[in-house]
């Protein structure tokens, strides 16, 4: 897999996956929106720790500057 994400895609990623999992600690999202929620932040966790995103090596996208 050949790296596809930027680190400012990867840091934008972890925030969205913490600020769902801070809603969901203090309640604010409950039932079937928060497994939803949880299941897209962790999708977005594991593809910035792996640099890659599937969706974007479908479309054609590539925000990393270096080729890798």
């Amino acid at each position: 897999m050949k790296k596809n994400m930027s680190n400012l895609d990867k840091g934008v990623r972890i925030l969205i996956a913490a600020a769902v999992a801070l809603l969901y600690y203090f309640d604010v999202i409950e039932g079937t929106l928060a497994y939803v929620l949880m299941a897209v932040a962790i999708i977005l966790l594991i593809t910035s720790l792996i640099n890659f995103c599937p969706l974007y090596r479908i479309f054609g996208i590539s925000t990393c500057k270096i080729k890798g």
